[in-house]
């Protein structure tokens, strides 16, 4: 028997909850609301979900704490779609950057958000069992290295900083999550870019290039991320994660 997908949605906005609730109901889905960050996390202790969408503008607890929130505590697994109506583009960066998966701008299209809560089940049920998110506030070890997952930039062995773009982050931040795992291009597209993975095709050869030179690796004998011919990539090297 197929599994009906049970999606949470997190909305001030009742109309909205309700409109967009009939919908998916109507899809196949199942669905449980909430108004408020208090109401989700409420539910989340005695419901099982497979997705959360999480509007930004609410009072109390907007939906970036929110996300932080869920990303580093015990639901971190359940993928976000996040719901704006603002135009400045920041918010969404800002709710990527958080470990949101994708967002979607108000007013939408009920289809396209059942469009994008099916490609985001799709994409996280393509990756390897047990993938694992490190904790924020943290640093990661490995060689030579440190990554500041709170200021999110590395430190070479004499402190100096190295700056990263979010995508070099994001994508160095996925090896050191899975070492000693070969992570085909694929998995690391939606791990990395998300929503725009299919516009990018091979770019996460260049992003890895990029990432290798932060690291200063020796393009013909990298020490830390290695290529897998006709596989992917691997992080070699041992990872430590340290409480700050």
């Amino acid at each position: 028997m197929d599994q009906i997908d049970h999606i949470m949605i997190v909305d001030d906005d009742r109309e909205i909850r309700e409109l967009a609730a009939n919908f998916l109901r109507r899809n196949g889905l199942e669905v449980t609301l909430a108004a408020d960050g208090r109401h989700m996390k409420s539910l989340l202790e005695s419901t099982k979900v497979d997705l959360i969408v999480l509007d930004i503008m609410m009072p109390g607890d907007d939906g970036l704490v929110l996300c932080r929130e869920l990303r580093s505590g015990k639901h971190r697994k359940i993928p976000i779609l996040l719901l704006t109506a603002r135009s400045d583009d920041m918010d969404r960066v800002i709710g990527l950057e958080m470990g949101a998966d994708d967002y979607l701008v108000k007013p939408f299209v009920a289809r396209e958000l059942l469009a994008r809560i099916k490609a985001i089940l799709r994409r996280t049920r393509m990756l390897p069992p047990n993938f694992q998110i490190t904790e924020p506030g943290r640093q990661i070890r490995f060689g030579t290295w440190r990554l500041d997952t709170t200021a999110r930039h590395l430190l070479d062995e004499e402190d100096t900083i190295v700056s990263l773009s979010g995508a070099e982050y994001r994508l160095l931040r996925v090896f050191l999550d899975h070492p000693q795992r070969v992570l085909n291009r694929d998995q690391l597209l939606n791990l990395t870019q998300g929503r725009d993975a299919d516009m990018f095709g091979r770019s996460i050869d260049l992003l890895v290039s990029r990432v290798r030179q932060r690291l200063r690796e020796d393009a013909r004998e990298p020490m830390y991320i290695k290529t897998v011919r006709s596989e992917g990539y691997v992080f070699s090297a041992a990872v430590e994660v340290q409480e700050e």
